[in-house]
């Protein structure tokens, strides 16, 4: 039987614990992820590996928007890393291109040589290249440890025959892990399209605020479709069935 590697997306010293109770394997930790992810300030990195014993990655991210950085955000990402390793992470997880949508080798790199002993993975930035299998060789020279894409679609799903091509490509030379739009009802039929072996996901649900008095006249955030009275927190019930139905697919 292929067993699968599960992480969880989380924003929480709560969603952390449930990504635990529910039998995830490794955490990545975010802040923002209405921008895609940013890096969590040290308080919640301190905080999680406290109370947390899964292996924990943080997004190493200085904003939202493209992954073309300057020279001062590039400076702040090898700090940032440095913080983790003293923070006691397992791994980071970073991204940079270049202006014409390649992997910005030099730079990835660096921050690979910066970030041992720990691991890192290559988000979906590489969604954002140019050429999908270019960018595999690329983020392979530059000792990532794995990949994670969506097929270089808005779900992974809709990229389950790219992603596909690329475990296969990969040929165990860099892990590729699945992520994007992966629920608890998509999971078996993602692992059967893609056959990864490791997959990411929130698996979170929207919790009712505790607020009692709701101004109805002001919202915050300003976001269609985003609840001003809800908070979004990994459900360990949904990372266990994640879990169970992409093993599931995976076997079957």
């Amino acid at each position: 039987m292929k067993n699968i590697t599960l992480e969880i997306c989380a924003t929480s010293v709560a969603s952390c614990i449930a990504a635990q109770e529910g039998g995830a394997d490794r955490i990545e930790l975010c802040d923002n992820l209405l921008e895609g992810g940013t890096t969590p300030s040290h308080a919640m990195i301190a905080a999680v590996r406290e109370q947390c014993s899964l292996k924990i990655y943080p997004i190493i991210r200085p904003r939202g928007g493209d992954f073309l950085y300057d020279d001062t955000e590039f400076a702040i990402m090898k700090k940032d890393i440095e913080v983790c390793k003293q923070l006691g992470c397992d791994g980071v997880v970073i991204g940079l291109l270049t202006a014409d949508g390649k992997v910005d080798l030099p730079r990835t790199r660096e921050l690979v040589e910066a970030a041992k002993p720990m691991g890192v993975t290559f988000h979906r930035a590489f969604d954002m290249t140019d050429d999908a299998f270019q960018a595999l060789e690329d983020i392979i020279a530059s000792g990532c440890e794995r990949i994670l894409t969506s097929g270089q679609r808005n779900t992974a799903m809709e990229g389950a025959s790219l992603i596909r091509e690329l475990v296969e490509k990969a040929a165990g030379r860099i892990r590729i892990m699945a992520g994007s739009g992966l629920r608890a009802h998509n999971a078996e039929a993602l692992a059967k399209a893609s056959g990864a072996t490791e997959y990411h996901s929130t698996a979170r649900d929207f919790i009712d605020s505790r607020m009692q008095y709701r101004n109805p006249n002001v919202s915050m955030g300003g976001i269609p479709g985003v609840p001003e009275y809800g908070i979004s927190v990994t459900q360990a019930t949904i990372v266990s069935a994640i879990r169970q139905g992409a093993e599931k697919g995976l076997n079957s």
